[in-house]
C-alpha cells in the first residue's frame, strides 16, 4: 500500500509550535548534531551513539565481513588444535533419498555445493538489480567494468600459469581468477564507510563478473564425466523456471522452487557443480520499482479485509501487498541474512582450516601454486583492471569511461584481489593433499595483502586536496539521474536562488505526517544555506490521504493568486483540519479572493496541474511520500537534519566539481599531491620563514584566481587548481541536476 516514509531520527511532535520548532533546529544547525542534549547527559549521548552505530554496521555488509573472518578464524583454531576432529567433522555422510534414490554426500560437499548455491543466488538477484534500477541500467555502462572483470581474471591466470605451467598444479588455474564479493564488498564498507555508493556499484559489477565467469569455468573445466541425461533434465527445468516467470502464473512459487529443486539435482548427477543453478535462477528474476497502480490496488484489498475480516480476504491482502515488491526484492530480503550469517560463515569453518606448522610454512613459501596464487591477486587484479579500464577508454575515444575516478579504479582492483569464497570452491575442486593446504594459504595471504593495500589507497586519496580527491573518486562522469525530467522555474514551485548549486526536489502529500516533519527541516536548510533551492511536487496519496488532492489543487489555487508557500506552510501544520470549509478559511485568512478560490476547487481548475506532478513522480518511480531528489539523485535514508545536511554537502562538492576546469594531468599525480599534502602538514614546513622580498607561495596546489572567475564570498588570493569554475554563460539558467 502506499505509505508514508517515515524518517530513522525523532519526530517532532505535531502540535509543537513552529518558533519552537524554529529553535530546536537553529540549536541542531549550530551544534551539527542530531540532538541537543545537556552537558550532564553528554557521555551517555556519545554511548549510545556508537551503539548504534555498530548497530549500523553489523547489521551491513561491514557485519557479513566480521561473522566471516570470526568463522575463518575458528577453523584455523580448530583445525591446528583438534586437527582429526576438524577433518572427521566435516567428512561426515548425510544421506538424503526420495523412494528408491539416494543421494549421499560428505558435509563439507554438502554446504560447498548445497547450501552455497543460495549465496550464488544472492550474486545473481543483486546482478540483475542492478542491471534493471542501477546504474546500469544504461547498458552502454555495463561494457567497461564487464571487459575489466574479464581482463582482470584472464591477467591473473597468466600470472599464475607462468609460475606453474611446467608443475603438476597448473589445471589448478582456476583458483587465481575469482574474487569474494561477500568479503570484498564488507571491507570496502569499513574501510571506506563514507563514500559516494557510485564506487559500491562499480564494485559490484566488476564481481558479479568475475562470479559469472568463474561458474562457467567450473563448469567447463572443473567438471568431470559429464552424464548428457541429468543434464538435460537441468535444462528443461530451467526452461520450466522460464515459462513459470513469463506467464505468471498465479501460484508459481511453488512451481519454482520444485523445478529449481530439479535443476540442482539434474546438475549434480551430471557432473556439473551444481551451484550454477543458484546464479541461472537469479539472473531471470526482474526486479522493479513499485508502481503506484498496484498500491492502490493492495490499499483497496487492505480497506475489504478491515471491513469483512475472513481467512480469504487475508489471505488476498498478503497476496496483494506482496505482488506490489517484485519478486528479486522479496527474495533478497527473505535469504540475504541467512547467506550473510549463517552460510558464507558455514562454508568459512568447513573449508578454511588449515593445520599450520613450521613445515607447511616453509614450503609454502617456495611452493610455486603459493606464490602463483598470490603474485596473481595481489599484483595482477590491481593492474589488469586499471589498464583494462585505461584501454577500453582510449579505444572508445573516450565515449566509455570508467563510471568512478582513477582512485577508486585502482582501489576497486586492489579489493578485487581479495579471493576466498570461489578460489577455495575451485581450490577444492582442482587440488588435494599438500597443494590444496599450500594453495589455502596463498588464498589467505592475498586476503591479507590486499586488504593492506586497499587501505593504503583509501588513506592516499584521503591526502589529496578536496577537488583533487572528488575527482579521483568520482571522475568526470555524471551519474544517471532518476529524476525524470528537470526543473522548470516557470512551472514547479521552486524556492531559493535560481544559481543554486544543490537543487532538491520533494514531491510529498499534504496529509502526510512524515511531510510534516520533514517541512521544518527543509526550511531550515533553506535559511541557514545559500546555495540551495527547493521544489515541492505533488504526489497525493488519495488511496491512504482522503483529503491530499483537494489539499494539492488548494495550494495550486493559492499559487495563482501568489501565496503558493504561506498555503503550502498552512497545509503541513493544519494537517488534521482540511475539510473544504478549512481550506476556506486558510484563503481567507491569507488574503485571498475567497470567491475566486472556491470557484477553482469545486470546477477543480488545477487538478490537470496536480496530475502532471503526479506523472512525473510514477516515471520517476516514485511511489511514496515523502521522496527527496538531490541535483536528481534519488536519496534512500532518512530525512532528519544531520542526514539531508551531508546529502546536500555531497551534492555540492559534486556540483562545484562538474562545473570546474579539469587539473592538469601532471598535477594529478595522486602520489605526488599526498607528498605535498603530507609535507604542508609538517609544523616545520609552515614555520619556515619566506624568503625576503619573496611573495609568499599560495597554498600546495593551488593558483591566484582572477577577479571575474572567483566566486562570491572568496577572498582568498589562491583556490585549488581544480576548483576554478568556468565562466558561466550570460543568461544561462542555472542546472536544475
Amino acid at each position: 500500500m502506499i505509505a508514508c516514509q517515515s524518517a530513522d531520527a525523532p519526530e517532532a511532535h505535531q502540535d509543537a509550535p513552529e518558533t519552537h520548532q524554529y529553535e530546536r533546529l537553529r540549536l541542531v544547525t549550530a551544534t551539527g548534531r542530531g540532538a541537543v542534549t545537556p552537558a550532564g547527559r553528554a557521555p551517555a549521548a556519545r554511548t549510545m551513539r556508537v551503539v548504534e552505530r555498530a548497530k549500523a554496521m553489523l547489521a551491513g555488509e561491514a557485519g557479513g565481513a566480521a561473522a566471516l573472518v570470526a568463522a575463518l578464524l575458528v577453523a584455523l583454531i580448530w583445525s591446528n588444535v583438534f586437527p582429526a576432529g576438524y577433518e572427521a567433522a566435516w567428512g561426515a555422510r548425510l544421506s538424503l533419498g526420495l523412494g528408491g534414490g539416494r543421494l549421499g554426500l560428505d558435509l563439507r560437499t554438502w554446504i560447498d555445493s548445497g547450501l552455497m548455491t543460495f549465496f550464488f543466488l544472492l550474486v545473481g538477484l543483486e546482478a540483475r538489480t542492478e542491471l534493471d534500477l542501477g546504474e546500469l541500467r544504461d547498458r552502454r555502462r555495463l561494457l567497461l567494468p564487464v571487459g575489466a572483470g574479464v581482463v582482470a581474471m584472464a591477467v591473473p591466470v597468466g600470472i599464475y600459469l607462468a609460475v606453474n605451467h611446467a608443475g603438476p598444479t597448473a589445471h589448478g588455474w582456476g583458483v587465481a581468477m575469482s574474487t569474494d564479493s561477500a568479503l570484498a564488498l564488507g571491507v570496502f564498507s569499513v574501510m571506506a564507510r563514507s563514500l559516494p555508493g557510485r564506487i559500491r556499484t562499480f564494485l559490484l559489477t566488476l564481481f558479479v563478473v568475475d562470479d559469472l565467469v568463474a561458474l562457467l569455468v567450473i563448469a567447463a573445466f572443473y567438471s568431470h564425466h559429464i552424464r548428457p541425461l541429468p543434464l538435460a533434465v537441468a535444462a528443461a527445468s530451467f526452461a520450466a523456471v522460464l515459462a513459470c516467470r513469463t506467464l505468471r502464473l498465479r501460484h508459481r512459487g511453488g512451481l519454482v522452487v520444485a523445478m529449481g529443486v530439479t535443476m540442482w539435482a539434474g546438475l549434480m548427477g551430471s557432473g556439473v557443480d551444481p551451484v550454477v543453478a543458484g546464479l541461472a535462477i537469479g539472473l531471470v528474476t526482474s526486479a522493479y520499482a513499485p508502481m503506484r497502480t498496484d498500491l492502490e490496488r493492495a490499499t483497496g484489498l487492505v480497506r475489504l479485509f478491515r471491513e469483512q475480516p475472513s481467512p480469504q480476504r487475508a489471505r488476498s491482502a498478503t497476496a496483494g501487498l506482496a505482488s506490489t515488491l517484485s519478486e528479486n526484492a522479496r527474495l533478497q530480503h527473505r535469504y540475504h541474512p541467512w547467506v550473510t550469517y549463517a552460510v558464507v560463515p558455514l562454508f568459512a569453518l568447513a573449508n578454511g582450516g588449515i593445520t599450520v606448522n613450521a613445515g607447511l610454512l616453509e614450503g609454502a613459501v617456495t611452493a610455486p601454486v603459493t606464490i602463483g596464487i598470490l603474485l596473481a591477486y595481489v599484483v595482477g587484479k590491481p593492474i589488469s583492471v586499471v589498464v583494462a579500464s585505461w584501454a577500453v577508454g582510449r579505444l572508445s575515444g573516450g565515449r566509455l569511461r570508467p563510471p568512478v575516478g582513477w582512485a577508486a579504479v585502482a582501489g576497486s582492483g586492489v579489493l578485487a584481489g581479495i579471493g576466498f569464497t570461489v578460489s577455495l570452491l575451485i581450490a577444492n575442486l582442482a587440488f588435494s593433499g599438500r597443494s590444496l593446504q599450500e594453495a589455502k594459504v596463498g588464498i589467505l595471504a592475498a586476503v591479507v595483502a590486499s586488504s593492506l593495500l586497499g587501505w593504503i589507497v583509501c588513506r592516499l586519496t584521503a591526502l589529496l586536496p578536496s577537488a583533487a580527491r572528488h575527482r579521483a573518486l568520482l571522475g568526470s562522469v555524471p551519474p544517471l539521474p532518476d529524476l525524470a525530467g528537470g526543473v522548470d522555474p516557470a512551472r514547479d514551485h521552486v524556492r531559493g536562488a535560481e544559481e543554486a548549486t544543490v537543487t532538491v526536489v520533494e514531491y510529498g502529500d499534504y496529509e502526510c505526517p512524515c511531510c510534516s516533519d520533514a517541512d521544518p527541516v527543509t526550511r531550515d536548510l533553506l535559511l541557514a544555506r545559500s546555495d540551495v533551492r527547493y521544489v515541492w511536487r505533488h504526489l497525493p496519496l488519495s488511496d491512504v490521504h482522503p483529503h491530499a488532492r483537494l489539499a494539492a489543487e488548494a495550494a495550486e489555487a493559492a499559487a495563482a493568486q501568489g501565496a503558493f508557500w504561506p498555503m503550502h506552510t498552512l497545509l503541513l501544520q493544519r494537517q488534521d483540519r482540511l475539510e473544504m470549509s478549512d481550506l476556506l478559511g486558510y484563503a481567507a485568512g491569507l488574503g485571498l479572493d475567497v470567491r475566486r478560490f472556491h470557484q477553482e476547487l469545486r470546477r477543480h481548475v488545477h487538478a490537470d496541474r496536480v496530475e502532471r506532478d503526479i506523472a512525473s513522480a510514477d516515471r520517476s518511480g516514485v511511489a511514496g511520500t515523502p521522496t527527496f531528489f538531490f541535483n536528481g539523485q534519488r536519496h534512500h535514508g532518512a530525512h532528519d537534519l544531520d542526514t539531508l545536511t551531508r546529502v546536500i554537502d555531497a551534492a555540492r562538492e559534486g556540483s562545484e566539481h562538474s562545473r570546474c576546469r579539469p587539473v592538469p594531468d601532471d598535477r594529478f599525480c595522486v602520489l605526488r599531491l599526498a607528498a605535498r599534502r603530507y609535507r604542508a602538514r609538517r609544523p616545520g614546513h609552515l614555520s619556515r620563514p619566506h624568503h625576503a622580498g619573496r611573495r609568499p607561495a599560495a597554498a600546495v596546489g593551488t593558483r591566484p584566481a582572477s577577479d571575474h572567475l572567483r566566486p562570491a564570498g572568496h577572498e582568498s588570493p589562491g583556490r585549488p587548481t581544480g576548483m576554478i569554475p568556468k565562466a558561466h554563460e550570460a543568461g544561462r539558467p542555472a542546472s536544475a541536476g
